[in-house]
């Protein structure tokens, strides 16, 4: 008698694999049935927390939906913006820069403020579907928001609000009001082996 091999199935055996595999997923399709905004975290230490949010930027706007982008510690909009400019985009870049570079606590949460007062406006927006909070994650760790405060705000936002928040470092409190978080794991990342940032790549 053969030995079952799972790296290499029969056709047998893959077929009655894949017919679980659908009856699982069907069950779950239909027990998700509700339908509201949700609250996504993009956090960890590797590379693609905010392409990953731009990349849902993209999907909103293809629908013909409007969607507000707030960035915060970045000084200058991203060049994802140059490409994605439409009248259904509204891109905030109300940070300083690199906070090593600022050297400047109360400057920098000044422009915090500035930034979720714009981010309040744009979830008190009935038109707008989507809302991106890029690097708030960082905002939060360093306490240039407090914590609660923003939760609180996320949570009783616009039921069908989808909102966006990225950067290293996302507060547990965060991560547990969330619908979604994925954390962006670094396994090698160039720039440790004395490769520089390139455009088009990492900005």
């Amino acid at each position: 008698m053969t030995t079952p091999d799972p790296a290499n199935p029969t056709e047998d055996e893959h077929r009655d694999k894949m017919a679980e595999v659908k009856a699982e997923m069907k069950t779950r399709t239909e027990a998700a049935q509700e339908r509201r905004g949700i609250l996504i975290v993009n956090t960890g230490n590797g590379k693609g927390k905010s392409t990953a949010g731009f990349g849902v930027v993209t999907r909103t706007l293809a629908y013909g939906r409007k969607a507000v982008v707030v960035q915060f510690i970045k000084a200058t909009p991203d060049t994802a913006e140059k490409v994605l400019r439409c009248d259904n985009l509204t891109w905030h870049a109300v940070g300083g820069g690199f906070t090593w570079d600022t050297q400047d606590r109360a400057g920098d949460i000044a422009l915090c403020e500035k930034g979720w007062a714009l981010a309040e406006a744009a979830m008190a927006d009935p038109e707008v579907s989507l809302v991106m909070l890029d690097e708030m994650n960082i905002v939060l760790s360093m306490n240039y928001l407090e914590t609660d405060r923003v939760v609180s705000a996320l949570v009783a936002r616009r039921p069908e609000l989808h909102v966006i928040v990225t950067g290293r470092d996302a507060p547990e409190a965060l991560c547990a009001a969330a619908d979604l978080v994925s954390e962006m794991k670094e396994i090698k990342h160039p720039f440790n082996e004395g490769i520089m940032a390139q455009r088009g790549i990492e900005y």
